[in-house]
This record gives C-alpha cells, sequence and structure tokens, in this order.
C-alpha cells in the first residue's frame, strides 16, 4: 500500500496509509502515516470495537486534512492490551506450539484443496477453516 499511496501522491491524489507496520511504511516515505501498535491486521482497531474504529478513521481524515508536510507520522492512542502481552505471541514459532501449527497448515492446505475441487474461486478465510 505504501507504494501505491506514493504513487496517487505523485499524480496529485491525496493519500493517508493507516498501518501497524512502522518500520516498513515509514521507510518507503508515504506522506501520510498514521500509526497503531497493533497486531498486523487490525491497524484501524479490535474486532466489533466501533467506537475506536471510528475513532481511528477520524483522526486519519484528520491527517489528510492537517498535514502540512511530505512525510508526516502520527500514533494513535489505543494500546491493544494494557500489558502488551499480544507481543510474546505474536508470530511466535516454537516447540510449545509447532505441532499445532503443523497441524492447522495441513487442514488450511486441505481445505483449500476442497475448495479448488469444489470450483470454489477463493479460498475461505483463515479464520474461517480452523
Amino acid at each position: 500500500m505504501s507504494l501505491v499511496s506514493r504513487f496517487l501522491e505523485s499524480n496529485g491524489l491525496p493519500t493517508v496509509i493507516i498501518g501497524a507496520g512502522i518500520d516498513i511504511v515509514e521507510h518507503c516515505g508515504v506522506a501520510r502515516y498514521l500509526h497503531s501498535d497493533f497486531p498486523l491486521g487490525n491497524p484501524c482497531g479490535k474486532p466489533y470495537d466501533r467506537g475506536m474504529q471510528l475513532s481511528i478513521i477520524s483522526m486519519a481524515v484528520a491527517l489528510l486534512r492537517t498535514a502540512k508536510t511530505a512525510n508526516t507520522s502520527e500514533r494513535t492512542p489505543y494500546v491493544w492490551s494494557e500489558d502488551n502481552s499480544w507481543r510474546d505471541d505474536y508470530a511466535r514459532i516454537d516447540d510449545s506450539n509447532r505441532e499445532e501449527l503443523r497441524l492447522h497448515g495441513e487442514r488450511r492446505r486441505q481445505q483449500q484443496a476442497a475448495d479448488k475441487a469444489a470450483g470454489k474461486s477463493r479460498a475461505a478465510m483463515i479464520a474461517d477453516a480452523i
């Protein structure tokens, strides 16, 4: 998305990126970036937390309106959890979960093969295949 944003900006279309990967997005040099310190895939807030999501979207629109210079970054005031314990388990692979993840991957591959055999043009979402 960062590269798309840069292309659009170079063609006169203002953009703002909302994301959770600050190092990647800032390295790409987008014009406006709103950072949420959340697990990847959740830049607009916790699932089903409409108040948080609306607030983050409102912050992004405000940033789009008020940023005066290129490479403007701001952070949302929200935290995913008070103790940030999600960081300890996020994308962790070790002996405690290796077999569970292997089995999950195998089930996912089986589901994808079944979806393909059934003629589906798109596989089920990962969360749906669990």
